[in-house]
């Protein structure tokens, strides 16, 4: 099928075919016969590079650029990562509407206690499914507009942490705007036929790839693939994965392996850089040299050592305890073939977007805290393959387990390579999943009545699934807690009340509200000399946060720590409990937002706590937003704890003392540049402003000081440079 004859606006097929888009795969042109350019909801189900987001974004376009209908869409994605990407894709759009403006994108991820409605200018907006369950709450405006909706990577549905939010937030959009156009796309789904009926939705199923994948399994010195052929690997190493990258890269391709651990994909990433380096061409490593520069200008730790390290000899690792800028730089470096390996967790299959010749599977053993080692799902392992294959750079693709023995060979081949991924599961149905979404409901109107909430239900997937009113006792027990935590009144119906709308505008779950409010309430009757401790424990306790493991050595001095400072906590369990265990996690996180706010240096952070940057980087936003939270709660319920929680936020967002909270607040000056500052004797931005370039020059380095003190109105003499050299200090 050839794109001209997509009836498309002009505009777009010109796009299109000045980026060399001419014709159309096989599983598009599929979903054009399914009614995808008639405004039919379509569920799409195939392979990864086959060209799913085409099919998104020719639905949008031809909404968007129908004059008579003015279309607005809306692309719902899992991760960050996933819709900054989507972001720059559609950003790229060079099409003029009908009054001569462009295709304008917005992306919306954070900021959960905002309403979002100077998104409203935009045609097409980015935005997670936590922040379009936010917006909802907000009865954001625009919402009402929109007339494409497409919800990525709909399979994450199955996710017990993110599954419900999508189910939810797609039930409520569709009665928002019954005539909407829904597009579910993914690459793997066991049961798309039940999402289809669900949606109202055409399905479009198909294992078409452009490059064709061979799924097989390794062992002794050859990949034994599906079909029985094998591939014999010349032994460059003693592990059989770095034969494997070798044999590669050799052949001018790339690899992935995930690892079950970050531990292990370090010391994976590790060993292949020396192994591989001899393999590399000198004008390549310049350039490698040049990325390990630019990761060691991002921070001062030592696993950013070691990833500069592994760059340098062509590998990296990627996991979520680096800092974003960590990430990108990996990410960009290995797009640009410039890095050849990548190892990384499996967690993050699903936000790696970064296809390879080889996809090397290592890690197919995960530790559940329930059942101890436990082998991925089926889905997780197709999400991970589906990697293999770059459309137009490789003759194939190839996804290779790796066996330890030849019975591991024949388990992995059942296990994996021939069986057909799991159907996927609503998770709505948990007591932990409906509290907020209740909450929610009733306070936006869509349900006021245990009649109406069980109504609701039926636009679920849960409803596809099982019968709404076998979840009739969990709602209802949930019903009575928010009754009781007077979040929601029951009279004549069931209306939020103030606090109750409070606690659903500000994103928490409503039994983190509860115990933030009981907290407050104690440290007021036992009159607890409150600290930051106690403020930061009463926040990490939260079913909200997510709590730091313990290691061995860390019960000895958390216990000594708990003794010291037992004034300050709201409430300890007794010694030897089982919930003394968990207390303890919960006073570890705490602990690293203490030594966060208190300037201690990351590295130091990051060693004490076992913990990478980037790990830090992800308890310091969740922190913040619990920490406003008890401010706003505090606030409501006029507690004296809630004006120190105030300022508690503002030192959890720049990670600062109370002193530096004037200058840290300036675009450019972070912790260590503030702190630097003020040591100096500039300890406010009156002070910075009437400062001359020298002297801050001396404090902060000359490039950043002139930025600063343009920013903030200073007269400053700009001197003339060419291709200054950047140094740390530009980065602190």
């Amino acid at each position: 099928m050839n794109i001209k004859d997509l009836g498309l606006p002009g505009t777009a097929i010109k796009f299109y075919q000045d980026s060399g888009i001419t014709q159309l795969y096989p599983p598009q042109a599929e979903a054009i016969k399914a009614g995808l350019l008639d405004g039919k909801n379509i569920v799409a189900a195939i392979p990864t590079a086959s060209g799913k987001t085409l099919l998104a974004e020719f639905a949008m376009l031809k909404s968007i650029l129908d004059e008579n209908k003015r279309g607005k869409a809306l692309y719902i994605v899992p991760l960050r990562a996933l819709a900054s990407e989507k972001y720059d894709r559609f950003q790229s759009f060079d099409i003029r509407k009908g009054n001569g403006r462009g295709i304008l994108t917005g992306i919306a991820t954070g900021d959960f206690d905002a309403s979002g409605d100077w998104l409203g200018d935009y045609d097409i907006i980015v935005a997670t499914s936590e922040k379009v369950d936010s917006l909802l709450r907000f009865k954001t405006r625009w919402l009402e507009e929109i007339t494409v909706l497409i919800a990525d990577e709909i399979h994450l549905i199955d996710s017990p942490d993110r599954g419900p939010t999508l189910e939810i937030v797609l039930a409520k959009l569709r009665q928002i705007n019954p005539d909407m156009q829904i597009i579910a796309l993914s690459a793997t789904i066991g049961n798309a036929n039940e999402i289809a009926k669900w949606l109202d939705a055409n399905l479009v199923v198909s294992n078409w790839r452009p490059t064709e994948l061979k799924e097989g399994v390794f062992f002794g010195n050859a990949i034994t693939f599906a079909n029985r052929t094998q591939r014999v690997i010349e032994e460059f190493h003693k592990d059989s994965a770095i034969s494997l990258v070798a044999d590669t890269i050799k052949e001018g391709g790339q690899c992935l392996i995930f690892e079950s651990s970050r531990k292990n994909s370090e010391g994976m990433a590790a060993r292949v850089g020396t192994s591989i380096s001899k393999l590399i061409p000198a004008e390549v490593k310049e350039k490698l040299k040049n990325l390990a520069a630019e990761i060691n200008e991002t921070s001062e730790v030592e696993s950013t050592r070691k990833l500069a390290m592994c760059v340098e000899n062509g590998s990296a690792f990627h996991h979520a305890g680096l800092i974003s800028e960590q990430r990108k730089i990996v990410e960009d470096g290995f797009r640009a073939g410039i890095i050849k390996v990548i190892s990384s967790t499996p967690t993050l299959a699903a936000g790696l977007n970064l296809p390879a010749r080889r996809v090397i599977i290592k890690g197919y053993w995960r530790y559940d805290v329930n059942f101890g080692q436990t082998l991925i799902p089926v889905l997780e392992y197709k999400q991970m393959a589906g990697r293999a294959g770059r459309p137009r750079l490789d003759p194939y693709g190839e996804s290779v387990l790796v066996a330890k023995t030849f019975d591991d060979l024949e388990e992995l081949m059942k296990q994996y390579v021939l069986a057909d991924v799991e159907k996927i599961w609503s998770k709505l149905g948990s007591e932990n999943a409906l509290r907020t979404h209740i909450l929610s409901t009733i306070a936006t109107g869509f349900a006021q009545s245990m009649e109406e909430l069980l109504e609701f239900m039926r636009a679920t997937f849960y409803s596809t699934q099982q019968e709404p009113w076998s979840l009739k006792a969990v709602i209802e027990k949930v019903i009575d807690f928010l009754v009781e935590k007077r979040f929601i009144k029951k009279e004549n119906g069931l209306f939020a009340t103030h606090l109750g709308e409070l606690v659903s505008r500000l994103y928490i779950d409503p039994l983190s509200a509860s115990m933030i409010l009981e907290g407050m309430e104690k440290i007021e009757e036992k009159g607890i000399q409150y600290t930051d401790l106690t403020l930061l424990h009463l926040a990490c306790r939260t079913p909200d946060m997510r709590q730091l493991y313990l290691r061995t050595n860390d019960y000895e001095w958390l216990s000594d720590l708990v003794m010291e400072h037992h004034a300050e906590f709201v409430q300890i369990p007794a010694q030897f409990k089982v919930d003394y265990e968990w207390f303890l996690s919960e006073v570890k996180t705490a602990c690293v937002m203490l030594d966060w706010i208190n300037e201690k240096k990351e590295e130091d952070i990051v060693k004490k706590f076992g913990i990478g940057e980037g790990d830090i980087r992800a308890l310091s936003e969740t922190a913040l937003w619990l920490v406003h939270s008890m401010a706003e709660l505090g606030r409501h319920e006029k507690r004296s704890c809630g004006s120190a929680a105030a300022e508690l936020e503002k030192r959890v967002e720049y990670g600062a003392s109370p002193e530096l909270l004037d200058l840290i607040q300036i675009r450019g000056i972070g912790r260590v540049r503030a702190r630097k500052l003020f040591n100096a004797g500039i300890r406010d931005m009156e002070t910075l402003r009437i400062s001359d370039l020298q002297t801050v020059s001396n404090i902060i380095g000359p490039k950043v000081a002139a930025k600063i003190l343009k920013q903030i109105g200073a007269s400053v003499i700009m001197e003339e440079r060419t291709e200054e050299q950047r140094s740390l200090e530009d980065f602190s």
